[in-house]
């Protein structure tokens, strides 16, 4: 199969995951996906990731039906700490709650990705994968945390925190995927769409 006849669509209305995309010089369409962003109980981390990632790519692909070729991408995130996963948080006080949990310390972020595609003749693929990275934050003062809050930037973050913008002052280190971080791990990504036939980067 060849990218060029495909119509790719971002099942994310996370402006961090569109430039991801917009970096690799991929061309597409974004029509955020309607799911509960809810992780199943009982369900590690990274198959919890994978399984929204793949709920996020199946309604939208629901939505547009076959009628065309077309590659939709669903991405999840979510944040590890001592047994406890973080999503985003629901308010600032949960929001400090989160980053003074995490703060001098070293926590997981998982990120999934999930792709439903249809081929030209009409008929479904797909295909999943997630990436983990450790991320080390600093010791922090509560006035730090606070005046981090203040900017509004960790409300729509897991584990309240963007490496990419402000949130980048709060990180000590990183070993893994700094992609995975912001939320779409590049080379899981471009893996598995080879994987699937449909190599970003030619044969």
């Amino acid at each position: 199969m060849e990218v060029s006849g495909f119509k790719f669509i971002l099942a994310s209305a996370s402006p961090r995951r569109a430039r991801i995309l917009e970096q690799l010089g991929m061309k597409f369409e974004v029509i955020a996906a309607e799911v509960d962003e809810v992780l199943p109980p009982g369900v590690p981390p990274g198959e919890a990731v994978m399984q929204l990632a793949m709920a996020k790519a199946g309604d939208v692909g629901k939505r547009i039906g076959s009628g065309f070729p077309a590659v939709i991408i669903g991405a999840d995130t979510v944040v590890a700490h001592g047994g406890r996963i973080m999503g985003k948080p629901a308010s600032r006080q949960e929001a400090l709650d989160m980053l003074t949990r995490l703060q001098g310390s070293w926590h997981q972020v998982f990120t999934g990705v999930g792709i439903v595609g249809y081929t030209p003749e009409g008929s479904r693929f797909e295909g999943s994968c997630h990436e983990m990275t450790r991320v080390r934050m600093a010791h922090l003062r509560e006035e730090q945390i606070r005046a981090y809050i203040r900017t509004g930037e960790p409300m729509d973050k897991a584990g309240a925190y963007g490496i990419q913008e402000r949130g980048a002052m709060l990180v000590e280190r990183i070993e893994g995927c700094f992609f995975n971080v912001m939320g779409l791990p590049v080379y899981r990504f471009a893996r598995l769409m080879a994987d699937l036939g449909l190599p970003l980067l030619g044969k």
